[in-house]
């Protein structure tokens, strides 16, 4: 009988998709990576590349340069092809390039026959994760966009540095598109197990506008990181490797993922940003936090956004 091993499909070995093999890898995250991508001399050389890393990796990993026929057996497949954001434009400005390149994708993914969970990380993530679900016929649990997994580390990272502690004992949400109309979740922000509102008590010339500074800071950081170097890609490829961890691990722990909502903050039908718990099964449960009057009317300018960005693109999906 032969032991069961996990598969990563990988679909894009760009700036992100490159970087997330290499995180995977050096932490060890899966027994097989397959790397697909239109250029198939690029994702020879990157399994090359990997391969000879193998001999200092934490455990052995299979890894070679395939197509969508090894997607088949895949447990989970990670999807970061597509279209850059340019300096000047947002990431919704990518929806109708991606989301033309997003259909040929899916198809040749469940033509393989696959049945697993799909992570989708290309932008805009909650339009693309939407238009997955749509083209591949997977239950909407098993399509789980990256969403705000970023935003959330950036905002814990920026808080903890303002309030120099751990910053992973910071406890906070960026909630809502993975754009312009995101929104941070003060009424749930917490440091241990101490509000954020205490710890300013403490906090020696504290002054309100500077908690407003750090979320304009995290909400810009894209921004600010492609005028520098083009593209941003190790902060989101460490985070897709903490998601993979959590679903091949079966750890159901919390993520600001983009997830389908039916009902739940009172909306339906569209993919957004909000906690959720992950599993080996993908979405376990949408966590509804408990917004404040300002945060719930800024989550639902989040989901009008994104809806009305998606409404003629449904028009292409569905025909």
């Amino acid at each position: 009988m032969l032991n069961r091993v996990n598969r990563v499909a990988l679909i894009g070995t760009g700036f992100v998709g490159s970087s997330y093999a290499f995180a995977l890898l050096n932490q060890g995250g899966t027994e097989e990576l397959v790397l697909i991508d239109i250029n198939k001399q690029k994702s020879e050389g990157d399994a090359m590349d990997l391969n000879h890393g193998l001999p200092f990796a934490p455990s052995r990993t299979k890894i070679w340069f395939g197509d969508y026929s090894d997607c088949k057996d895949a447990d989970l497949v990670v999807l970061t092809a597509g279209a850059n954001q340019k300096p000047g434009e947002t990431r919704l400005d990518l929806v109708e390039k991606n989301t033309a390149i997003f259909k040929e994708i899916v198809s040749e993914i469940m033509a393989s026959g696959f049945d697993g969970i799909i992570l989708v990380a290309t932008n805009p993530v909650d339009i693309l994760t939407y238009v997955v679900w749509k083209f591949s016929g997977l239950p909407k649990e098993r399509v789980i966009g990256s969403g705000t997994i970023l935003d959330t580390a950036r905002f814990r990272f920026l808080l903890g540095e303002y309030f120099d502690v751990d910053t992973r004992n910071v406890h906070a949400y960026i909630i809502g598109e993975h754009g312009d109309t995101e929104l941070p979740v003060w009424s749930n922000a917490d440091i241990g197990v101490t509000s954020i509102a205490e710890w300013t008590k403490n906090k020696e010339g504290f002054n309100q506008a500077d908690l407003e500074e750090i979320f304009l800071n995290v909400r810009d950081a894209a921004y600010h990181i492609i005028e520098r170097k083009g593209a941003t890609f190790y902060g989101i490829a460490m985070g897709l490797v903490r998601l993979t961890k959590a679903i091949l691990q079966n750890e159901n722990s919390i993520f600001t993922v983009s997830a389908y909502l039916d009902g739940e903050y009172d909306h339906e039908d569209i993919f957004i940003g909000v906690p959720c718990v992950v599993n080996r099964n993908g979405i376990r449960q949408v966590v509804e936090l408990d917004l404040n009057k300002e945060e719930q009317e800024k989550f639902t300018h989040s989901v009008k956004v994104l809806k009305n960005t998606l409404e003629p693109i449904l028009k292409n999906v569905e025909s």
